[in-house]
């Protein structure tokens, strides 16, 4: 029997509560959620280092980030170097299995035009190099690459990366060898920021109100919050200061970009179906990492709350296949699950060092741990989850079932004096094991964290405007 096809979708920065059919009232997003209704949404998925360079990594080799060691976004050159050797990425492996394999949107490897297993790729530098040719100026209203606050994109939609990255996504599956199954990562560059859909998207949620940010009985007074929590935010963005009516405005840019990326989907499904490829074809719908959006008066990604590290994840089999469809598995997922998904798939044993699991099989629950930049850590375990920053030595304990926004800390109860030790001394053992480098004498490498807001040693907005040596043009 011939191989199925492969497309694996990725947006960047995308948390889990945006899709409508999984009960986002205010957010347009009719193609994913065509891929629930013909498929399965894993709905507690998450990223153990959500970051973009450590998540990456994680989809390509299948390795957690406090396995590879790639917890930062500093570099990952040397795992996926070696990774590669052994013929152990994702794409090398498929490709020694007889797939044609074909990455088209951001990647974020290092160095920028490592293949790293791929038999083809092309890059959001490509897209900018593209503009230049033409004329176009895609990035001139001066928002960052960091920063939320929204903007509108200086070029129309038909000349957007999102639509250059699905544009070249079928220029693939029309031109491809069809004596090959073939391996697609489609891979979006938003909604990361900056925030500037294109006016069309903006305009679609003319009106509708968005949701209000979450806060919690531990951060509703940002003064008395744990402020290591929020040092991140502080060096990336302003958001601590915005005002209600200010991060609906954000809102309504980040849910304007998702619309945008998932209308684009619409062209890039008609080509499957066109072709008559969604017969044998498996699509994976999935994000690196989430985004706080003011939660708790927090932005952008590293850390261990809902919004950051729990990201969107589907599945749709071929068309026909008899398969259940419209259902959802709420056991934990993680992101190394993808590459043994797709490889099981494949037909191809995943590494041995490797632990995810096929999400089309059933699975059991698992204990899960994260590691992120060897500051903010995590552990969830028997429905609870306990975030810890070793930036002012801050822990929060969390009941995720009754309370699944995390709201009420419950670190300090004396009725779960018991449970925060079992699950701190699990955090510290399995950090022990995986990343001792991130302890000292026993305990957490800790750091002052900030005395006051916006109190931090270095702002870095994301200034990225015209270079060529990074995979990071949004």
């Amino acid at each position: 029997m011939s191989q199925d096809n492969i497309l694996l979708i990725t947006t960047d920065q995308q948390r889990f509560d945006t899709i409508q059919a999984l009960g986002n009232s205010s957010i347009y997003t009719p193609h994913l959620n065509y891929l629930y209704t013909q498929g399965t949404a894993y709905t507690r998925c998450y990223a153990d280092c959500p970051i973009c360079v450590p998540s990456r990594t994680t989809l390509m080799t299948g390795l957690r980030g406090y396995e590879s060691g790639v917890v930062t976004n500093e570099t990952h050159a040397q795992v996926m170097g070696q990774a590669t050797a052994r013929r152990a990425t994702l794409p090398a492996l498929l490709t020694d299995a007889g797939y044609q394999t074909r990455a088209m949107g951001k990647m974020h490897f290092d160095p920028v035009r490592a293949c790293y297993g791929f038999e083809s790729m092309t890059l959001p530098i490509d897209y900018l190099r593209s503009c230049e040719k033409q004329g176009l100026r895609p990035k001139t209203h001066g928002a960052m690459e960091c920063e939320l606050v929204p903007a509108l994109s200086t070029v129309d939609t038909r000349d957007s990366i999102t639509t250059w990255i699905v544009d070249g996504s079928i220029d693939f599956l029309e031109t491809r060898d069809p004596l090959r199954p073939f391996f697609l990562w489609t891979s979006f560059t938003k909604p990361h920021p900056p925030f500037d859909p294109c006016r069309d998207f903006w305009e679609i949620y003319d009106g509708i109100p968005m949701p209000e940010a979450v806060y919690g009985d531990w951060s509703r007074d940002l003064d008395a919050a744990p402020q290591g929590f929020l040092a991140g935010s502080y060096e990336n963005t302003d958001v601590h200061l915005y005002s209600p009516q200010q991060l609906a405005n954000t809102r309504r840019a980040y849910y304007a970009m998702i619309t945008q990326v998932d209308y684009a989907l619409g062209r890039l499904f008609a080509c499957l179906r066109e072709n008559g490829l969604d017969k044998n074809t498996w699509i994976i719908f999935t994000s690196d990492h989430g985004e706080m959006l003011g939660d708790h008066h927090m932005s952008q990604k590293n850390l261990f709350f809902e919004g950051s590290a729990h990201v969107p994840c589907l599945i749709m089999p071929p068309r026909g296949r008899g398969l259940p469809v419209n259902r959802r598995v709420d056991t934990l997922a993680e992101l190394s699950d993808v590459y043994a998904t797709i490889l099981g798939i494949a037909g191809v044993t995943p590494p041995e060092n490797t632990h995810g699991v096929d999400l089309r099989e059933p699975y059991e629950e698992r204990t899960f741990y994260g590691n992120s930049l060897d500051v903010n850590f995590c552990v969830m375990d028997g429905g609870y989850k306990l975030v810890y920053s070793a930036c002012g030595d801050h822990t929060l304990l969390f009941d995720m079932v009754n309370d699944p926004m995390e709201q009420h800390d419950l670190a300090a109860l004396p009725a779960y004096q018991e449970k925060r030790r079992e699950l701190f001394r699990m955090l510290l053992e399995h950090t022990a094991k995986t990343r001792p480098q991130a302890l000292e004498n026993g305990y957490f490498r800790t750091s002052p964290a900030p005395s006051r807001p916006g109190d931090v040693g270095f702002r870095w907005l994301g200034f990225h405007y015209h270079d060529f040596n990074y995979d990071v043009f949004h």
